[in-house]
């Protein structure tokens, strides 16, 4: 099975995966966090991260957790 890689973002309505554009994915992503906000707080969500990932990236994963969600439910895999 060969795959290949996503060019374009895709959302899913009634069932089906359909191409759109950046700022519309974007835009359903922020919805569904906001949604899991209002319904379950902030501490529903967490945040995993890899050891393999920059420390550029692993600041700005826990400072989105922390300044935008207001969780502090950040974990790595740093130590191992």
């Amino acid at each position: 099975m060969r795959y290949t890689r996503l060019t374009d973002p895709l959302v899913r309505e009634n069932g089906e995966l359909r191409e759109t554009t950046w700022e519309h994915a974007l835009d359903r992503a922020a919805e569904g966090f906001q949604r899991n906000l209002d319904k379950h707080g902030p501490d529903a969500f967490g945040m995993l991260s890899c050891s393999r990932a920059t420390n550029e990236m692993n600041f700005i994963g826990q400072k989105f957790v922390r300044s935008v969600i207001g969780a502090n439910n950040v974990d790595s895999c740093n130590r191992t």
